[in-house]
């Protein structure tokens, strides 16, 4: 019999559009007890709230989150809303013995990841923070390859994640479309909103990072802020460079910037070892680059996996082979690696949770800890 799970979704926009399309799909492609119930979409503004309900199929709407986690009817809650608002939700939904589900990153910092982790273990609630990169199908591939070994002895791991939307001077800070901007809400700049997708996978892949060495630079200093349209300090990172070492003793370099001119979301990592090479690029994701040492010199070269036969990682519920799939199936992945958890908690989890992606913010907060001290930066582990 289903077990269905009534959810609340707290925001309704980019994130909230992206969940909303995992919570509708991902029990039309894969079969679980559990199941996504569309119960309620809370946001600010009323008349987006039912514009929303109605696209998405919401029975109800709220303008309060405090109301959501008031009722005895939502099982659980998916926050898609900026940093700053992300560890008082989760912490009150946690109180309130609801599952939570949370865009990344955890929080602004590891401060505040702690009490939210703490909240949802004392609690016993389920959890999940929304790192979906890991669940397109070749990065899953890639992860599959190294845990097998097969590249031996890993030397080196490389990844950057470049954009250029914020290189207008004039362009503001602050307010419901350019949070990312204002340090209060975001907490960081291209260090908690990109870098930490390449440092999950990173992790996820090759193993912890044990100490880093950075640099950041703000090239705008001063922006208008929407919201007291006086012109303010910049306090985020426009771009942010890394070197890191693993505790497996490969070493890693990490790019991210805002100010890429051409890129709008260029997102790669590269993996040398000791016999096989890995490299994957989010403009080309059906693909996973691969060469082979071991392959006769004569033939030996770079090769290209198409990601799409019945075999890999998730496609077998999907459409023919050679039929490629996009960036919102990442979240349809995450969406049912929950359900799948949740039908057999005794299996191995295959998602990032609260103190997975805690893990990360330490990174995160290292990094930035290292841009300040011009010192390599040791990485905490997890309590």
């Amino acid at each position: 019999m289903p077990k269905p799970l009534n959810l609340a979704v707290i925001g309704y926009g980019f994130m909230g559009r992206a969940h909303s399309n995992a919570f509708r799909q991902v029990h039309r492609f894969f079969d679980t007890e559990h199941r996504f119930h569309p119960k309620v979409i809370c946001g600010r503004n009323a008349g987006n709230a039912r514009a929303f309900a109605g696209r998405w199929g919401y029975e109800d709407v709220e303008t309060d989150w405090r109301e959501v986690l008031a009722r005895k009817d939502i099982d659980v809650v998916d926050i898609c809303t900026p940093n700053d608002s992300h560890r008082e939700i989760a912490v009150a939904a946690a109180e309130a013995g609801k599952m939570v589900l949370c865009e990344k990153p955890i929080a602004r910092d590891a401060a505040e990841g702690e009490e939210m982790l703490a909240a949802v273990e004392k609690a016993g609630v389920p959890n999940l923070i929304w790192y979906n990169y890991r669940f397109l199908p070749a990065v899953t591939l890639a992860k599959e390859i190294v845990d097998r070994g097969d590249l031996g002895r890993v030397f080196h791991y490389r990844a950057n994640f470049l954009q250029d939307w914020t290189i207008a001077e004039d362009l503001p800070q602050g307010g419901t479309a350019l949070w990312r901007l204002d340090v209060k809400a975001a907490g960081s700049g291209v260090t908690g909103d990109l870098l930490a997708h390449c440092i999950d996978t990173a992790r996820w892949i090759n193993g912890e990072v044990s100490e880093v060495s950075a640099m950041t630079e703000t090239f705008v200093k001063e922006r208008v802020h929407q919201e007291s349209g006086k012109v303010e300090p910049v306090g985020i990172d426009d771009a942010c460079a890394f070197l890191a070492r693993f505790a497996n003793g490969s070493l890693a370099i990490f790019e991210s910037t805002r100010y890429a001119r051409g890129h709008k979301a260029l997102k790669t990592f590269e993996i040398n070892g000791e016999h096989k090479s890995l490299a994957w690029d989010l403009h080309d994701l059906n693909r996973l680059s691969y060469f082979d040492h071991g392959v006769p010199g004569e033939t030996r070269g770079w090769s290209s996996i198409h990601v799409t036969d019945g075999d890999h990682p998730y496609l077998g519920h999907w459409w023919v082979p050679g039929l490629g799939l996009g960036y919102e199936h990442s979240f349809i992945h995450g969406a049912y690696e929950f359900l799948r958890a949740l039908d057999d908690p005794a299996s191995a989890r295959r998602f990032p949770d609260f103190r997975d992606a805690l893990r990360t913010q330490y990174v995160c907060d290292a990094v930035l800890a290292s841009a300040r001290s011009g010192a390599w930066e040791k990485v905490r582990n997890v309590q």
